[in-house]
C-alpha cells in the first residue's frame, strides 16, 4: 500500500513511500502504540510456554525468586522462625535455607539453558535470513552488471545504434 507523504510539496518533494504489509505476528503495545513485531524464535518459545506446564511453572518460579517480594518473604519468614519456631533454629532453618538454595539454583540454570537454546534458534534464523539476502544481492548485483555491459556495448561502443 502506498501513502502520501503529507509534507512533501511541488516537483522536488520526495516520493511516496511504499510501506510493507503486517504480519499476522504482532502484538499490540500498551497504551496504543504502535504493534511490535517479534522475531520468530520469540514466537516459538511463547507458543511452547503455552503449551509446557512446567515450563510456565518454572517461569513462575525464576521470576518470583527474581523479584523483591521474595527477599521481603525471607526476611519475614526468618524473622519469625527464629523469633517464635524454635528455640535453637540453626540446624534447621540451615537445612531449610540449604534446601531452597539447591532448588532455586536449579531453577536458574533450566532458565539459562532455555535462554541459551533461545539465543541459538534466533541466531539460526538470523543467519538463514542473511545467507538469503547475500544470495538476493549477489544475483542482483550480476544482473545489474549484465545490463550495464550490455547498455555500454548497446550505446557507448557502438554510437551509431542510439537512437535520438
Amino acid at each position: 500500500m502506498v501513502t502520501p507523504n503529507p509534507t512533501a510539496e511541488g516537483p522536488g518533494a520526495s516520493p511516496p513511500r511504499r510501506q510493507p504489509p503486517e504480519p499476522a505476528e504482532h502484538t499490540a503495545g500498551a497504551g496504543g502504540q504502535t504493534p511490535k513485531l517479534h522475531h520468530p524464535a520469540v514466537l516459538a518459545l511463547q507458543q511452547q510456554r503455552i503449551n509446557n506446564a512446567q515450563i510456565r511453572a518454572a517461569d513462575w518460579i525464576t521470576g518470583f525468586a527474581g523479584s523483591m517480594n521474595f527477599v521481603y518473604l525471607h526476611i519475614v519468614l526468618f524473622a519469625a522462625w527464629m523469633l517464635f519456631i524454635e528455640r535453637s533454629p540453626w540446624p534447621t532453618l540451615t537445612l531449610i535455607v540449604s534446601l531452597e538454595a539447591i532448588f532455586l539454583s536449579t531453577f536458574v540454570m533450566i532458565g539459562q539453558n532455555r535462554q541459551a537454546a533461545f539465543q541459538q534458534a534466533k541466531a539460526d534464523h538470523d543467519f538463514s535470513e542473511q545467507e538469503l539476502e547475500l544470495k538476493t544481492n549477489t544475483q542482483l548485483t550480476r544482473e545489474i552488471d549484465r545490463l550495464t555491459i550490455e547498455l555500454h556495448n548497446r550505446y557507448v561502443a557502438n554510437p551509431a545504434r542510439q537512437q535520438p
